[in-house]
């Protein structure tokens, strides 16, 4: 299936496995979706299964989205907490799509905590509570990790980013036999998958790899038909550790070998270091967990020249769990690392704490500078990147997947450099080579399927979903009847201003909604633009400032102040989801012209 055929059923509204091999597009396909969307004033929630994963994409992990955290099962007191949760609440409630990237390493259980949570706060009992769910990613690249770590305690904290764990790990099936393994490892095995019945889009583009010797290798790993001359291929590849070019990423299957390699490419930067201590209080077992599962280490040495990865959300500050940069200098006074990224930002780190709630208060807390170095990095964190050049060393892969996936990483031979492998690096996951079968002959009815329908009946599904959502159509989309005659039928109607005649009327926001048919949000859009027309005066704002409004401007207003902006986005982020771009649009225009 090609990318255009997968946005054109994704824009139907359908809930959606999105899948192909890596390079096939699948991350081009989602945002050319978001766009569109966007376009019809519907906003997608963006999330990903991994804090990395959520970083390509620019949005949320599921975890925080949902509001799970680190949870493993849901009681009934969690459900009960999480759906009065006022921000989840909001966030869930008026979701009209929800995307979730790299669904590969999303386990069952997960998936299920987020369809009950939907289906809580919307009252629906339909998969996911009748939100459109976009499943994205590829089942042969990396499963989900284990996390044996979360036995120990059982924290609730929906509003807390959810931590991290190592991802170091061993099979605790690898001996046992086939037979006696259990099976639910992956989403697609999950009730919630099931229930959802999504249309399998499977791209076959290609747009990473320009090699077709490498595509050949990496389509035969996939296959489970390696063959000798496909090792052949390899093995020209190999290098030792000594020619390994420094400026190259290295790709390590284990964190150990990340940090040896790490600290010796600092080692060879000519500067003082700095020395960040990472700082705790609270219960030492909680301690404990935190330090493990935080991605900086305890002791964070930095020189001017290191190669650092962020491991913390801030997009006030400008930067994610995944932001890439070089540090450029330390701030005068205060010693604080400021880096360059990758986009050419520059920022200052300032420390950032890592907290365990439970009930409202704080049990323990880490504090740590969150950056760590990343002249390499794991297999895990380098899923969804795209390399012109990389070294990597396969001979400790642990996991079905994690050599297919950092081969796929580069885009051509002359861009792979091979330290060695062990027997499963080319192995991939007997499950999914069956289940593929199947996803492909599913991608392959869906294709025929949508092929049968007219351009007229997709264009119809595709406007009954944006309305559906309480989009807005454009204008030469629209057919307001109410306000047309039969000799006008073909004159494109200014929208805005129709809504400004029922405003001269005398009514309200939700009036005017009610009467079009459009969503608040598309009228609030209006009033704002006519009120910088000035068709509508600032006295007559008053009117629309509802209880509910009122108990907003203090707080939002005062952010405006501190930040000194008049931009949403650095107010919606300082907010960090308590208040809809919506809400402080409203206060923005009643602020600025009352």
């Amino acid at each position: 299936m090609t990318q255009k055929e997968a946005l054109t059923i994704l824009k139907t509204g359908a809930n959606v496995f999105l899948t192909g091999e890596p390079g096939a597009g699948k991350t081009h396909t989602i945002n050319e979706y978001v766009s569109y969307l966007r376009s019809h004033a519907i906003e997608p929630a963006i999330t990903a299964s991994t804090g990395i994963a959520a970083t390509h994409i620019g949005g949320l992990t599921i975890h925080s989205w949902s509001g799970i955290g680190i949870k493993s099962k849901l009681t009934k007191y969690d459900l009960d907490k999480i759906a009065t949760s006022e921000y989840i609440v909001k966030r869930v409630g008026r979701a009209k799509v929800l995307i979730i990237d790299e669904v590969s390493m999303l386990s069952p259980d997960t998936l299920t905590m987020v369809d009950q949570v939907c289906r809580e706060i919307r009252q629906n009992s339909e998969a996911f509570g009748g939100i459109q769910v976009v499943f994205v990613g590829d089942f042969f690249q990396l499963p989900p990790i284990t996390k044996r770590i979360e036995d120990l305690v059982e924290i609730n904290k929906p509003k807390q980013e959810e931590i991290q764990w190592e991802e170091d790990y061993d099979d605790p099936f690898k001996d046992m036999p086939q037979s006696r393994k259990p099976s639910g490892r992956f989403a697609y095995n999950a009730d919630a998958w099931k229930r959802s019945r999504p249309v399998v889009c499977y791209l076959t583009e290609q747009h990473r790899q320009d090699d077709n010797t490498f595509l050949e290798v990496l389509s035969a790993i996939r296959r489970n038909s390696f063959t000798k001359e496909n090792m052949e291929e390899i093995v020209k590849r190999k290098i030792s550790y000594v020619d390994s070019e420094a400026h190259y990423p290295k790709l390590f299957s284990h964190n150990i070998d990340v940090d040896r390699v790490n600290m010796e490419m600092l080692s060879k930067i000519d500067a003082p270091e700095q020395n960040f201590q990472m700082h705790s209080q609270g219960n030492t077992v909680l301690v404990s967990i935190l330090t493990k599962g935080c991605l900086s280490p305890e002791s964070l040495i930095l020189k001017i020249g290191a190669h650092v990865m962020c491991t913390k959300n801030n997009q006030t500050a400008g930067y994610v769990n995944g932001t890439q940069g070089v540090v450029v200098n330390f701030e005068r006074g205060t010693g604080y690392p400021i880096i360059r990224t990758n986009e050419n930002k520059i920022i200052t780190i300032e420390p950032k704490d890592w907290m365990v709630e439970e009930n409202g208060k704080m049990k323990a807390s880490i504090t740590q500078v969150p950056l760590r170095l990343a002249w390499a990095i794991t297999v895990h964190k380098s899923q969804g990147m795209s390399m012109d050049k990389a070294v990597m060393d396969l001979s400790e892969v642990f996991e079905y997947g994690q050599g297919y996936v950092a081969l796929s990483r580069v885009r051509n031979l002359n861009g792979l450099h091979i330290l060695g492998w062990n027997d499963r690096a080319f192995l991939v996951h007997p499950e999914v080579l069956e289940e593929d079968e199947n996803l492909h002959l599913l991608s392959g009815v869906a294709e025929e399927s949508f092929s049968k329908l007219t351009k007229e009946e997709v264009n119809e599904m595709h406007t009954n979903f944006i309305l559906a959502c309480g989009g807005e159509l454009h204008e030469s989309n629209i057919k307001d009847r109410k306000y047309s005659t039969k000799n006008e039928k073909t004159k494109k109607i200014d929208t805005k201003e129709v809504t400004h005649t029922l405003w001269n009327e005398g009514k309200d926001i939700y009036e005017i909604a009610d009467a079009r048919g459009l969503s608040h949000k598309t009228i609030w859009g209006h009033v704002e633009e006519l009120v910088e027309e000035s068709k509508i005066t600032h006295p007559a704002l008053k009117r629309l400032i509802t209880p509910k409004i009122e108990k907003m401007i203090p707080e939002i207003s005062k952010v405006f102040k501190k930040l000194k902006t008049d931009k949403l986005t650095p107010v919606f982020e300082h907010f960090a989801g308590k208040y809809s771009y919506d809400d402080i649009r409203i206060v923005r225009m009643l602020t600025n012209n009352l």
